[in-house]
């Protein structure tokens, strides 16, 4: 985005220097051709004061008005806005117009009989016909409001085009993370001695009550089956992603005493949007490492709250010896996706106070992402990842 614009501001530079320089060089000429005799320094600032002034309403118009309806689309915000900017520039150009002198009529001398001195009289009509009606808008007021308007369209056609390089930029970024996340995924977001230790608890299950292992058996291979054909894709309906965090956070309670106080509060009836794949349980994943203590007791506070937008908590004590098993995306990868999806439209606050762990996610569930960009991005990682995992 920095690059994008600082490419942007080149341009606008280059162009209003070209502008400012223009007059100079044709003077230069002109005194070189003959047809002046020396730079007339007058004449150069009155130029450079009118190309100030479309400077300034450039200026105002590229980071107010024009961000208005190429980032955030209101239209009618930015039309009502340059309406009444060329309006005001329409009423400053003509009462900042030169007068100039109405024509004059020089008076006709007649010759009276007997030596009489000559009378003077006006030469057409009457003593007031030389007063004219003042012009209120005239042909130079036009072509100066027609420049602005075109120069408007000109910094909206520069900005547009900025924006889909840079939205191209971020969907091949988009595609490359998906890729390495869904990899990832299937690696470590789930690790192999959560697996391992399941399987153990499972075990030891089958003789003690035979069900529960069947139903723990059950649950696991939903998370499986979650990973592999759900982790890759752009969305999922939230639903599912909070019945993958409750599938994941009961495996978790087999291995852990009651010295570990597990609080789970998710909402058992979500509105049909979607959501990021294994967005949140990267978090939850960091809450049971980090916050889990075999010797003390210990408690980790989950919480979801749905309305118009998704409100993720999380809360953990910090164990003395956290466990160092491998796994996760980590939180930094974590906010490069937000950034990614989101952008600005999202808020991560995260407090590592000396004995609490605390995370508050907040992310937009109606947000309108780009339909082509989600499409893309969800074709490339799914292609790539097909590749990589079942080359022909």
């Amino acid at each position: 985005m920095k690059q994008s614009s600082r490419q942007e501001n080149i341009i606008y530079l280059v162009m209003w220097a070209i502008l400012f320089v223009s007059p100079i060089l044709s003077m230069y000429i002109s005194i070189v051709a003959g047809e002046r005799s020396s730079f007339e320094w007058h004449d150069l600032w009155y130029v450079w004061q009118k190309f100030l002034v479309f400077l300034g309403l450039f200026l105002i118009h590229n980071f107010l008005l024009a961000p208005i309806l190429i980032n955030r689309h209101h239209k009618v915000g930015y039309f009502s806005l340059i309406t009444v900017v060329v309006a005001c520039f329409a009423l400053y150009q003509c009462t900042t117009r030169p007068e100039r002198p109405g024509p004059r009529h020089e008076p006709m001398e007649q010759q009276m009989p007997h030596g009489e001195p000559p009378m003077k009289h006006e030469a057409h009509g009457p003593r007031h016909s030389h007063m004219r009606p003042p012009v209120i808008v005239g042909e130079h007021d036009i072509v100066a409001t027609v420049i602005l308007i075109l120069m408007f369209g000109m910094n909206l056609g520069i900005k547009a085009y900025s924006k889909s390089r840079n939205d191209q930029r971020k969907l091949a970024e988009l595609e490359k993370q998906n890729v390495e996340q869904q990899l990832e995924y299937l690696k470590y977001q789930i690790n192999p001695h959560f697996f391992m230790n399941t399987l153990n608890n499972i075990h030891a299950l089958v003789d003690i009550d035979p069900k529960k292992a069947q139903e723990t058996i059950l649950e696991l291979s939903k998370m499986m089956r979650f990973i592999l054909y759900e982790g890759d894709k752009n969305g999922v309906p939230l639903s599912r992603e909070m019945e993958f965090i409750r599938t994941y956070i009961n495996l978790m309670r087999l291995r852990y005493t009651d010295k570990v106080t597990i609080s789970v509060e998710l909402p058992t009836e979500v509105p049909d949007k979607t959501i990021p794949p294994l967005m949140l349980i990267s978090f939850v994943e960091n809450a049971f490492k980090h916050g889990v203590s075999y010797q003390h007791p210990s408690f980790i506070y989950i919480k979801v709250d749905v309305d118009s937008k998704l409100t993720f908590t999380c809360q953990n004590s910090k164990a003395e010896k956290p466990n160092q098993e491998k796994g996760g995306m980590g939180l930094v990868n974590v906010r490069k996706r937000l950034d990614l999806l989101y952008d600005k439209n999202y808020t991560l606050n995260i407090d590592d106070a000396p004995n609490v762990y605390s995370v508050k996610l907040v992310i937009p569930l109606n947000r309108k992402q780009d339909s082509e960009l989600a499409r893309l991005s969800t074709h490339g990682a799914q292609e790539t990842v097909n590749t990589k995992l079942y080359p022909s």
